[in-house]
């Protein structure tokens, strides 16, 4: 099971990556958890400095924009 995080304080674009990683998620059949991560000591422990961000099984994928449905499946497969 893949653990996906995604990591911000809750603005307007962390929520669309939370709601376009789930499309995505749910999509590809995947069986996942999905965290949301808000606390700024645990983000910036990622070397993340720019929100939102998508982590995959601790790996930072993207982080500063949302991506698209598309380019979030080809980061969890």
């Amino acid at each position: 099971m893949k653990k996906i995080e995604i990591l911000g304080t809750g603005c307007p674009k962390c929520k669309k990556l939370e709601e376009e990683t789930r499309v995505a998620a749910y999509e590809l059949g995947l069986k996942c958890q999905i965290e949301k991560v808000t606390d700024i000591q645990k983000i910036t422990a990622y070397g993340v400095m720019i929100t939102p961000a998508l982590v995959v099984d601790g790996v930072v994928k993207v982080s500063g924009k949302v991506p698209s449905v598309n380019d979030i499946k080809n980061m969890l497969r």
